[in-house]
């Protein structure tokens, strides 16, 4: 059976979520029900950001890991950090992910414009240049599952604190990734 860490934050964790809804279980029973032998790891920490994901990537990963999610920047995105420290640390966790010949998909998330065009431009630039240089798939935006750009839609998805997703909302983004988890794994 291929094991898969899922490294990321609270919305990996399943934040504010009954056992069983939250994004690891639920991409969990996505890739069974899809005839996918495998075991996904939670190595999701609530407000972790980038820098706390690249301390505990060493001992997230067993010798029976096969593939990584790399879910981080959120926590980043929301305290405003230097969009090339984050850039750092997930350079560095897809460096160690390919040294172990681990397959990756790495999933960002767009930056907010309250930082600036400039800040959002470097940010949003990060995903998609790491995932090339490292030839890894990518997802850009964990919660594009969710719809469209409709505010008021997304809040029947979403928890009362309007960042994390709720069990129907983990759902959506589950049925939007799990076909890429799916394409990762038959690589």
């Amino acid at each position: 059976m291929t094991e898969i860490v899922a490294l990321g934050d609270s919305l990996t964790a399943g934040y504010g979520l009954a056992e069983g809804e939250g994004f690891v279980p639920q991409l969990q029973a996505w890739l069974e029900a899809n005839g996918v032998a495998a075991k996904v790891v939670n190595a999701g920490v609530s407000g972790d950001t980038s820098a706390g994901g690249l301390s505990r990537l060493d001992w997230s990963l067993t010798p029976e890991t096969d593939a990584l999610i790399v879910a981080l920047g959120g926590n980043d995105l929301l305290r405003g950090l230097d969009p090339a420290t984050t850039r750092a640390n997930l350079d560095q966790i897809l460096a160690k992910a390919k040294a172990r010949g681990l397959k990756v998909l790495l999933i960002g998330l767009p930056g907010p414009a309250n930082f600036g065009p400039d800040w959002k431009t470097e940010f949003d630039a990060i995903f998609p240049d790491l995932a090339a240089r490292y030839g890894t798939a990518l997802a850009p935006n964990f919660l594009a599952g969710l719809g469209g750009p409709d505010p008021a839609s997304l809040q029947t998805l979403m928890q009362a604190d309007q960042i994390h997703p709720n069990a129907e909302g983990v759902k959506k983004i589950v049925a939007n990734i799990g076909p890429q988890v799916q394409a990762l794994l038959s690589e």
